[in-house]
């Protein structure tokens, strides 16, 4: 029987990789949209004929019953979330009714139509925050920093709260940054590839970034989205941190892509106060020990392959 699955947050970068991914793997896939007077489905243009849009809406819970009841789906994958961190500053509470309270609005909703769904909940290394070991793994105590890391440890908490209060299989992967050419221009791994093909293309002349010190742990969204899938095949529901376990600065990421385009990032790059946190979270790596025995996964394409792979892309975009 060909399985169904449906996915929150179907037009964002994950969400297209997932997408891609379960098609390729048989299954019917369903994504989950609010109602708003524009959609955007760039990510998601090249399969939205293999796809069915639903509309649902995580603030509504009744949407969201509706939608299980009619559409039946075996799998549920939750990537569904106010994601910038910046943004959760100056709408705190959006962040926490959204990236928070959507998960247990979902939960719920499973819990009442049909408890064997499989659900996945998309946690974050930015629960880390203040981070209390080096590198981090599945047992490392949360310290979040923002109001996002705060919503995103709820989330994983009352994922954990449903498994073990209702026997339900979910799960959450606490995934580490991952990165694509499909990454919103909000976020700085695009932000600095973009403004190095327009740079190159002669449309500008700097780049404006927070603290170049700041330390992450970056991979390839499309690899992290097989973590995903494979966490949902398991035998038992099981949380686990989806890493590469290498940690590379802002200021090495500037320094590989402007050297993609043949430019000096020290000739272009330039701080602003503008752009720092209120609250950093300075080094972030994972240990991906636990995924690898037992999901036989890990990361393909390297930090340097990433970045280039994504500056080659805005600069195509650009016709540079």
């Amino acid at each position: 029987m060909t399985k169904r699955a449906l996915i929150t947050g179907i037009t964002g970068q994950d969400g297209s990789y997932l997408a891609e991914l379960l098609l390729a793997e048989g299954y019917e896939v369903l994504g989950l949209l609010r109602r708003t007077s524009t959609v955007n489905i760039e990510r998601i243009s090249h399969i939205q004929d293999q796809v069915t849009l639903v509309s649902g809406d995580l603030t509504d819970e009744v949407s969201l019953i509706k939608v299980l009841q009619e559409y039946a789906p075996q799998e549920v994958y939750n990537l569904a979330a106010q994601s910038f961190v910046a943004t959760s500053w100056t709408q705190p509470v959006l962040t926490g009714e959204t990236t928070a309270l959507g998960v247990t609005r979902m939960l719920d909703a499973i819990r009442i139509v049909d408890p064997s769904i499989r659900f996945y909940q998309a946690s974050s290394s930015e629960m880390f925050g203040r981070v209390h070991a080096v590198p981090q793994n599945e047992s490392t105590p949360f310290y979040p920093r923002s109001p996002y890391g705060v919503a995103k440890v709820y989330g994983h908490w009352i994922t954990v709260n449903y498994r073990e209060s209702y026997d339900l299989f979910a799960v959450s992967g606490i995934l580490f940054n991952h990165e694509s050419p499909r990454r919103g221009l909000e976020f700085v791994t695009r932000k600095v590839t973009h403004a190095v093909a327009r740079i190159k293309a002669g449309l500008d002349r700097e780049v404006r970034l927070g603290n170049l010190e700041a330390q992450r742990d970056w991979g390839y969204a499309a690899d992290y989205v097989r973590a995903m899938w494979a966490m949902l095949q398991n035998d038992s529901p099981e949380d686990y941190v989806i890493a590469t376990g290498e940690t590379h600065s802002v200021r090495e990421l500037c320094e590989v892509a402007f050297a993609a385009a043949g430019l000096r990032y020290e000739d272009h790059v330039v701080v602003d106060p503008a752009y720092l946190r209120p609250a950093e979270v300075d080094l972030l790596v994972g240990d991906a020990g636990k995924a690898k025995r037992e999901l036989n996964w890990k990361s393909e394409v390297d930090f340097y392959g990433l970045v280039e792979m994504m500056v080659a892309a805005d600069l195509d975009a650009l016709g540079v």
